[in-house]
């Protein structure tokens, strides 16, 4: 996810996104029908399904369906692709649940999760030169992308040890950087993502000592998409839907065709096919829509969606008018809400998983 700004520059971004999404009159374009949509994603091991499906004609096949035109657009650095979709720039984004909470919901753009594609089981971690459990970060100088999934990591690890981000000093690094950071003698301590971490975890003396795969659910992959431009364009939800689960079967077969699939996303990605397979090992895919749907409706979304709000706001990642973590309102399958149900910009929508599961697309 790429060059990412400090706490105050961040603002300044997401500031600066909305004014121009509100100058150029975005807003009152995405309430029109329309066939021609543009999609951001960023390189990792969950979302290299999308651009595999457009490259192997999946995006088009299901386009000509609905008679649209889904593009989708590649921008190397993650967190500057969810300032482009807050902005307007883009029509939907891949994106992790923490971050489509403090940047475009924060911000006050009506946001639908229609898509729940997986969460990290062990593609996030903190790494340590040196040391051989989280104890041993206490006093360091920790590299992260400051304020984002990283972040969040890193405060669930800190507080398995009885410790708090005071604890630590941390030093913003974007995730196209943190690499090359990581091999210079003196930095011991890093939070990252994979492709990242498998490079990372290369380097002498360095052992992962927490993991998202020891807070399971936790770090969500979510395709969104502005809630405004679903509703007047609802053939753009059915699309995507379609797009995923077929391109999931593809995947997830165990022959030469699975094999090639996954062989393809690996060289999108820019690594091989061994390295690939690695990664999606520490990925939990919700491959077919009843999975994903379960796990939206399921009370644990609730809790996690709490958690990671809660730690949002005490980061000021709300803005300085919130006066509470209730200020960011979210709504859930069920209609059961959190925060100010008179504010939801952040809605995790099963209606588009539920017409796969129903062989409804």
């Amino acid at each position: 996810m790429l060059h990412l700004a400090r706490r105050a520059a961040r603002f300044m971004l997401l500031a600066c996104a909305l004014a121009v999404a509100a100058c150029s009159g975005s807003e009152e374009q995405a309430a029109v029908p329309r066939t021609e949509f543009a999609i951001g994603w960023s390189i990792y091991a969950g979302w290299m399904p999308w651009p595999y499906a457009e490259q192997a004609g999946i995006v088009k096949k299901w386009g000509d369906k609905y008679g649209i035109t889904i593009k989708f657009v590649q921008v190397n650095d993650y967190i500057e692709s969810v300032n482009q979709y807050t902005a307007g720039k883009l029509d939907g984004v891949t994106v992790a649940n923490m971050d489509a909470l403090t940047i475009p919901a924060a911000g006050g753009k009506d946001t639908s999760a229609i898509i729940l594609g997986d969460y990290s089981n062990g593609n996030d971690a903190v790494l340590l030169k040196g040391a051989d459990s989280v104890a041993g970060i206490k006093g360091r100088q920790v590299y992260l992308a400051e304020l984002s999934v990283s972040h969040y990591l890193l405060a669930r690890a800190l507080e398995t040890s009885g410790m708090k981000l005071t604890d630590v000093k941390t030093v913003n690094t974007s995730d196209a950087d943190i690499a090359a950071a990581f091999s210079a003698p003196d930095v011991t301590a890093a939070v990252a993502w994979n492709p990242q971490v498998t490079t990372m975890k290369s380097v002498a003396g360095t052992k992962a000592v927490f993991t998202s795969a020891d807070i399971p659910g936790e770090i969500l992959d979510l395709m969104v998409v502005d809630t405004k431009v679903l509703a007047a364009n609802p053939n753009l939800g059915k699309a995507l839907a379609g797009i995923w689960y077929e391109t999931m079967a593809l995947m997830a077969k165990q022959d030469a065709e699975g094999a090639a699939a996954r062989a393809a996303m690996a060289k999108l990605a820019g690594t091989d096919a061994a390295a690939f397979e690695g990664q999606l090992a520490t990925t939990f895919l919700y491959a077919d829509p009843k999975s994903a749907l379960a796990a939206m409706a399921s009370p644990d979304l609730v809790t996690t969606m709490t958690r990671v709000r809660d730690f949002s706001f005490a980061q000021g990642l709300f803005g300085a008018g919130a006066r509470s973590a209730d200020a960011v309102g979210m709504s859930f399958p069920g209609g059961k809400t959190l925060g100010d149900a008179n504010a939801i910009t952040l809605r995790f929508d099963p209606t588009y998983m539920q017409a796969a599961a129903d062989g409804a697309l």
